[in-house]
């Protein structure tokens, strides 16, 4: 997310720059709900301005699951790879064409003093028969991009960047931060 944010006029600083501070366990019912938590969590031990995401992918085929169970998906305790051959397993007699699938993030942000919003970015995609590709991370290996005729983990992170569902959602945050930096909000 820095990466993304690089010339915002604000500093940026993350979780780890706050030793002992934990995030609330997720358990909303949205992805927007889930990330206001956090934001307003860190907002309000830090006492400073606060950005949270929550993101997950939806796969059609599935009814829309894991949606935002993503990273729980198969079960608590699995590591990338086996979540993606739990949906390997479940979408199996799934046609290609029926394979469709999107990448959604939302991002809250917060300030100290209450003001907050809420932005959102989504990728379309299709899921393979079998993962392509070492980069990336979570379902990246399966989720195929027909724009750049390649998945997710076979894009390098600044092409990734421009177009994943968090690259977009953080445009829309770069904006409302530089709308509340005009209106007064501190570095």
């Amino acid at each position: 997310m820095a990466a993304l944010l690089v010339g915002v006029p604000f500093s940026i600083r993350s979780l780890a720059d706050y030793p002992g501070l934990t995030l609330p366990p997720e358990g909303a019912t949205s992805y927007a709900d889930n990330a206001l938590v956090k934001a307003r969590s860190v907002a309000a031990a830090t006492g400073a301005l606060a950005l949270a995401d929550d993101s997950g992918i939806e796969v059609d085929a599935l009814g829309g699951r894991p949606g935002l169970l993503s990273a729980r998906y198969g079960g608590p305790d699995l590591s990338d790879a086996e979540r993606c051959a739990v949906m390997l397993r479940e979408i199996r007699d799934v046609p290609r064409e029926r394979r469709s699938a999107r990448y959604r993030c939302v991002i809250a942000l917060r300030e100290p003093g209450g003001r907050e919003a809420t932005v959102e970015g989504l990728v379309e995609g299709v899921l393979l028969d079998a993962p392509r590709g070492s980069g990336g991370f979570g379902y990246d290996p399966l989720f195929y991009y027909p724009p750049l005729g390649a998945t997710f983990a076979e894009l390098a992170p600044e092409v990734k960047n421009a177009v994943s569902h968090r690259g977009r959602a953080l445009v829309r945050a770069r904006a409302v931060l530089l709308r509340w930096r005009a209106d007064g909000a501190p570095p």
